[in-house]
């Protein structure tokens, strides 16, 4: 009914009564109501909101800064932006409010403040939208609790199985370099565990209880690299996600990144990635804002850095950004010395995984590994190791085993390393050397008959003893010895 000039009721009476009325009615209705002003402090709240804040009364907190009662507030929001927030779902207390926000404006149209009114439980209507709200806030604090497992490291510098000289002084640095908080770039041949040491330094650092979050760059597509980085605003181009997606920097802020083949880097991400390492901030792909992270960065690579500088394929000043605090590690022909306790670890891996027997390594199959080269490094030897039981119902694995797996040209250690450590003996007392290359068959056929006889001369011909001694059956000794006609030699 439009309100004619001189009734009772004039226009700006009846919005005024109205306005009382709706409020009288939210104040009732209401879990609990308050008030702002234009600095963002409470100036009224009612009892009905103080006893459910857990205040000792509303007069105690007026005049304080919205934020420092209740912190996820949007008051100040409102204020800012003249415009209200008509429904809304805010957890207070581990509870879910409906809220309403609505700017309060004098008569020039000045915004002086701001009003809210938690409405929660008395609207009936709202209870099934509550309700999907507390299933949806449950589900994403499960997933958000499974996602921070899975972020965090899978090993510790203790996994870095080894007790030789070289391997302690490798761990020793890992754990140094785990507390000076810098960046590390650890330098190694595939497959000699520079992932793992890049976990176990994360886990006895002091960001331990943050995000351990990995990338290899070589898996990575050139064009997409720069998004797995630093994320993508929503909408940045045709395709792209509707709400964005955060890159791996953002995801691992306060914890650590880890660059893996760092050395397959396009020259183009080299700069951007430098600026990051250098200013701590990052700008997402269609974004103008800038985002502060606080990541700590281990790279690694297998390839050899300073020749891709002098190539011109590795920017100079991003290499020396990376190599503060480098850690070599170093092969596994290196470290002869603790191949028999990571095959140990190894075949307690695999039976494990798989839920077959655990094998052993004979006395052969021992002098075979450290004649051999592995290029591959652990790696390799976990692959060998897997192969050779898939192969044999056999729980000892023999020298034989091995026979069509490791390939001839391993027989020997590369030449890169002569001269760095002597050939490892075998367990005859034979050397391995550059001029003894020969079909692996045959040279694992004059080990072995080289080992029984050592063995039969040192049990004084006792076969079961030399059975025992070498984990084979008498039958088969019985049978090697006859193949090999030793009893003539003895």
């Amino acid at each position: 009914m439009k309100a004619s000039v001189g009734s009772h009721w004039d226009v700006d009476g009846i919005q005024r009564v109205g306005m009382e009325s709706l409020l009288d009615l939210f104040d009732d209705s209401c879990e609990g109501t308050m008030a702002v002003d234009d600095h963002g402090r409470i100036v009224w709240m009612n009892d009905k909101y103080a006893s459910f804040l857990g205040l000792k009364s509303a007069d105690s907190v007026l005049g304080k800064a919205v934020e420092e009662i209740i912190p996820n507030s949007r008051m100040r929001e409102v204020v800012q932006s003249g415009k209200p927030i008509l429904l809304d779902i805010m957890m207070i207390r581990d509870q879910p409010l409906v809220v309403m926000r609505i700017p309060l404006k004098d008569d020039s149209g000045k915004i002086i403040g701001a009003i809210g009114f938690a409405l929660y439980d008395r609207l009936q209507q709202l209870k099934p939208l509550v309700s999907k709200f507390a299933e949806l806030q449950w589900a994403l604090a499960s997933t958000q609790k499974e996602l921070a497992k899975l972020r965090h490291t899978k090993y510790s510098i203790s996994n870095f199985v080894g007790v030789s000289p070289v391997s302690l002084e490798l761990k020793h640095r890992a754990r140094r370099a785990a507390q000076l908080d810098t960046t590390v770039l650890l330098l190694g041949e595939t497959g000699t565990g520079k992932e793992l040491l890049a976990h176990g330094i994360h886990a006895a650092s002091g960001r331990a209880g943050k995000p351990f979050v990995g990338i290899n760059i070589a898996a990575v597509p050139e064009t997409l690299l720069e998004a797995e980085f630093f994320g993508v605003a929503a909408g940045a181009y045709t395709g792209a996600e509707r709400k964005g997606r955060d890159g791996k920097f953002k995801i691992a802020d306060g914890g650590t990144l880890f660059l893996d083949e760092v050395g397959d880097m396009p020259l183009q991400v080299q700069a951007k990635l430098l600026r990051v390492l250098q200013e701590q901030e990052i700008e997402p792909l269609g974004s103008n804002t800038i985002i502060k992270v606080d990541v700590r960065v281990i790279a690694a690579t297998s390839h050899d850095l300073k020749q891709l500088v002098a190539d011109g394929k590795f920017r100079s000043d991003l290499y020396y950004r990376l190599n503060v605090l480098p850690i070599v590690l170093p092969p596994l022909r290196e470290r002869i010395a603790d191949i028999d306790a990571i095959c140990e670890n190894l075949l307690e891996q695999i039976a494990t995984r798989t839920g077959m027997p655990q094998r052993e390594l004979t006395p052969s199959a021992r002098a075979l590994f450290a004649s051999y080269g592995w290029p591959g490094n652990v790696r390799e030897l976990r692959n060998a190791l897997e192969q050779a039981g898939m192969l044999t119902d056999s729980v000892s694995l023999s020298a034989e085993h091995f026979a069509t797996i490791l390939p001839l040209d391993g027989m020997v250690r590369p030449a890169s390393c002569i001269g760095q450590a002597e050939p490892a003996p075998t367990e005859a007392g034979v050397a391995t050397s550059a001029a003894a290359v020969r079909p692996l068959g045959d040279a694992i056929a004059e080990l072995e008959k080289s080992m029984i006889r050592t063995a039969l001369q040192h049990a004084a011909g006792n076969k079961a003893k030399v059975a025992r001694q070498l984990g084979i059956s008498r039958a088969t000794l019985y049978q090697k010895i006859d193949d090999y006609q030793l009893l003539s030699d003895l």
